[in-house]
């Protein structure tokens, strides 16, 4: 009985090993741990394989580095004051004419407890600029002000008292409604409201603060009836809407020196991926077309559509740009991406 024909073997052509590009070499292959007398991050940093996701790890890293070293970047004073008394804001750093490092992020980076890994890049000079959802302010504002934050959405929700907590509410939308009426953004009416108070529980932990010291910019991208702060009765939408809005065209000024920098995308899956598509829309519409050669990177636990393709594959497909995208947790990898900027500086 005959069936199904079968290729013949024999008409096969093979090719000398010699001839065939590899993507793998001996040179790429990871390094066992090192003895104890030997260990330190270096010897980690430079055991990992030059292969996938820890070659990007060390690209993005360089690039990062790259950006804030050729910025010549203002170093905070270690000592300078920082307690939570009232104080006037630094006077605001310029936009850098290129190389500017942008942090976007998502709520969950301030709850995995990053912060201070975050403000330590701020004050070495290495991030310019951070852009959050107003998830992220959330979380800021409770740990400065209480020293905690993160409810149980469940337990909450079975009897509505959900996102009701009275102090972040009216906090957060009597500071809205402030810097409405002083011309603020949000980011940096809620700093204000933060430094005008001499009880804050974890000041030192605080984003907002740390850019209000720095005089760099925070801003916040609120999404109406997305927030916990909207449910209050004392929430202001028109307050709300100008400050979110004026933080977007600060937004858009600030990615006028993007070029040869590097925009960071932090767990955000959806608001600041629409964000930053928009605001560099905007941006490269008012100043020819630029900027467009510049590093731009997606860390997050799972991969989403939204990241991938509004900050690491349009922005960067025309005019000499790259974009990364690195999966995995967020308490382990920003940390690590930050260990490695800090590397890549002292290697110089």
């Amino acid at each position: 009985m005959g069936g199904p024909p079968e290729l013949d073997y024999s008409r096969l052509r093979t090719v000398p090993v010699a001839r065939r590009d590899n993507k793998v070499d001996s040179s790429q292959l990871a390094a066992p741990p090192a003895p104890p007398a030997e260990a330190s991050f270096r010897a980690f940093y430079d055991s990992l394989p030059d292969i996938l996701a820890a070659s990007d790890l060390r690209a993005l890293a360089r690039a990062i580095a790259l950006a804030a070293r050729d910025r010549a970047p203002v170093v905070a004073d270690p000592g300078a004051e920082s307690g939570p008394e009232p104080r006037a804001a630094a006077e605001p750093r310029p936009t850098p004419s290129a190389g500017a490092v942008v942090c976007m992020m998502g709520g969950h980076v301030v709850k995995t407890g990053l912060s201070p890994v975050l403000i330590d890049l701020a004050e070495r000079g290495v991030i310019t600029a951070f852009a959050a959802n107003g998830s992220t302010a959330i979380h800021d504002y409770e740990l400065a002000r209480w020293g905690g934050t993160s409810e149980d959405v469940e337990a909450g929700l079975a009897d509505g008292t959900f996102g009701m907590a009275e102090e972040t509410g009216r906090g957060i939308n009597e500071a809205a409604r402030a810097g409405a009426a002083g011309g603020l953004g949000l980011g940096e009416a809620l700093a204000a409201d933060l430094a005008s108070r001499d009880d804050l529980a974890a000041p030192e932990r605080s984003l907002l603060l740390a850019a209000r010291k720095l005089g760099i910019p925070f801003t916040v991208h609120a999404a109406i009836g997305a927030e916990i702060t909207h449910q209050h009765p004392a929430t202001d939408g028109a307050a709300v809407g100008e400050t979110s809005f004026r933080d977007f065209r600060r937004l858009a000024a600030h990615l006028e020196g993007l070029e040869g920098g590097v925009a960071l995308n932090l767990g955000s899956a959806v608001i600041m991926p629409e964000v930053f598509l928009k605001a560099l829309t905007v941006c490269r519409n008012a100043n020819g077309g630029v900027p467009r050669a510049f590093v731009t990177a997606d860390l997050d636990m799972i991969r989403h559509y939204r990241p991938r393709v509004n900050v690491v594959e349009r922005p960067t497909r025309t005019g000499g740009g790259r974009g990364y995208q690195i999966t995995g947790h967020h308490e382990i990898m920003v940390p690590l991406l930050a260990w490695a900027v800090v590397e890549e500086l002292e290697r110089g």
